[in-house]
């Protein structure tokens, strides 16, 4: 059974930084494109950042380029999400996923097999 477990949100003020950080078990890490999403309040889920499996490949949103880096660590199995130059906007329940296809690129939730339960960031202005 493959879990995702993100970690590392918190209440940030604006302009401020934050890593998150995402534990992926029970399968082969090196096997899945991993992404970021992230749900603000009252709207829907949206993408933010993917990493291809060998990482090399990278894409993001275009509210975040720039200001968010995405990167991974197929030995220790854990994407993370360093989110600097943070703004009100960015505040969102953000999701770590797992994509099992080999097809690239990918930025759709329905294109992602695993999920995490979320972790809460909060932007104060």
């Amino acid at each position: 059974q493959v879990q995702l477990v993100e970690s590392g949100g918190g209440l940030v003020q604006a302009g401020g930084s934050l890593r998150l950080s995402c534990v992926v078990s029970g399968g082969t890490f090196g096997s899945y494109h991993m992404a970021w999403f992230r749900q603000p309040p009252g709207k829907e889920r949206e993408f933010v950042a993917a990493a291809s499996r060998s990482g090399v490949s990278i894409m993001y949103a275009d509210s975040v380029q720039g200001r968010f880096t995405i990167f991974r660590d197929n030995a220790k199995s854990t994407v993370s999400l360093q989110m600097n130059s943070l703004k009100p906007e960015d505040m969102a329940v953000y999701y770590c996923a797992a994509a099992q296809s080999s097809i690239w690129p990918r930025r759709r939730m329905v294109e992602y097999d695993y999920w995490g339960q979320g972790t809460q960031v909060t932007v104060s202005s």
